[in-house]
């Protein structure tokens, strides 16, 4: 194998799939890149067994071939080259070495064999086939990723369960994330070839893999299901993920419908209020109390150590006073999505879930448990 490739090509490819493999691996393989080099490209594929990236970037290639090396080491050295050059890549039929030139720069990297490389999403047969535009899949993610569960005993809610659904009889793709504490909900018009697809639930190192492609991606993004694997596709790439096998929680059951006393509010004030005031809040708790009474809202935080803080701010208010508290992080996730000017805050009482919507924008809706102040 014997190609030349532009180093800013090179690297940008290497960015993208390397961040799938582990620093620290039981099966040496996994922390390897396989490359492979045709005629006037080369791919790029890395996996950890649960997910697998492939690219494809421009090279010039005078012998084709592959082989696999390490992936964090390869992409150490192309970002340290300058800007600029060249980077010409080579091994011999038998040899258990690769070497990397660049200028007056050579490097020799150990191979492992093509033959242990796991292999994911070549063979898989997708049922489902759409296409979602790439600003829709960057806004279902961003409106959804930060309530993922983190507990890994619920597997089950470490990601994000996405589905087909119906919204006052309108066909939706609904994309749907909890951790118990709070959730997060997006829809958006059912793309041609989504019918009935079963609901899935897509891993968070996928989400977050994907997410950092999306910036780069094209107009729309193709995404294919297969009974236990998921494939997102465009441009030269594609990303194929294992998923969660779990049964995701009947999550309509905990969005209230019923909370008749409606709080409007500025979002970048309130989160701004909200920010400051939990300055004082404990680390474990980090509560923040809203004191609601005609058209003003004092926030409020009380600590054994730090101390007292409070902060008053105009607001709109259905309802008599009343007195309610919620995690200050959790406050502030969801008003860093609502993008209009106002932020509805639906309650019911000091003790049930609370939904959160931006005014002018009905796709997502948030629900938080309040805490005890």
């Amino acid at each position: 194998m014997k190609f030349t490739i532009d180093r800013a090509d090179l690297l940008r490819a290497l960015n993208h799939v390397h961040s799938v493999v582990e620093r620290r691996n039981t099966i040496p393989i996994l922390a390897n890149v396989m490359l492979r080099a045709e005629k006037d490209s080369l791919a790029l594929t890395t996996t950890d067994m649960d997910l697998e990236i492939v690219e494809s970037v421009a090279a010039k290639s005078s012998a084709a071939g592959s082989t696999t090396v390490p992936a964090h080491t390869l992409y150490d050295i192309v970002r340290k080259l300058p800007d600029g050059c060249s980077v010409e890549i080579s091994s011999a039929a038998n040899d258990t070495t690769l070497q990397v030139k660049s200028g007056k720069s050579t490097f020799r990297l150990g191979c492992l064999s093509m033959e242990d490389f796991p292999k994911m999403g070549s063979s898989e047969k997708f049922s489902y086939s759409f296409s979602i535009p790439a600003a829709d899949l960057r806004m279902l993610v961003d409106r959804t990723r930060f309530a993922i569960s983190n507990e890994e005993t619920r597997y089950y809610l470490n990601g994000i369960y996405l589905h087909a659904a119906e919204n006052e009889g309108v066909a939706v793709l609904r994309a749907v994330a909890t951790d118990g504490h709070r959730l997060a909900r997006f829809e958006m018009p059912l793309p041609s070839g989504a019918k009935d697809m079963p609901g899935v639930i897509i891993p968070r190192k996928a989400i977050n893999e994907i997410r950092k492609l999306i910036d780069e991606a094209g107009d729309s993004i193709e995404i294919g299901l297969s009974d236990n694997k998921l494939k997102f596709s465009f441009d030269h790439i594609a990303l194929t993920t294992k998923l969660i096998d779990g049964t995701f929680p009947d999550y309509d059951r905990v969005i209230p419908k019923n909370n008749d006393k409606v709080l409007e509010v500025n979002p970048a004030i309130f989160a701004s209020a909200v920010d400051r005031v939990s300055t004082i809040s404990s680390e474990k708790s980090r509560a923040v109390k809203l004191t609601l009474s005609g058209k003003t809202m004092t926030l409020s935080a009380n600590s054994p150590d730090s101390g007292s803080a409070s902060e008053e701010i105009e607001v709109r208010f259905s309802a008599g006073p009343m007195e309610i508290g919620f995690n200050s992080a959790y406050l502030m996730d969801v008003a860093k999505q609502i993008e209009g000017e106002g932020c509805r805050i639906s309650l019911s009482d000091p003790a049930s879930p609370t939904i959160i919507q931006d005014v002018s924008d009905t796709s997502s809706l948030y629900v938080l448990m309040p805490m005890r102040v």
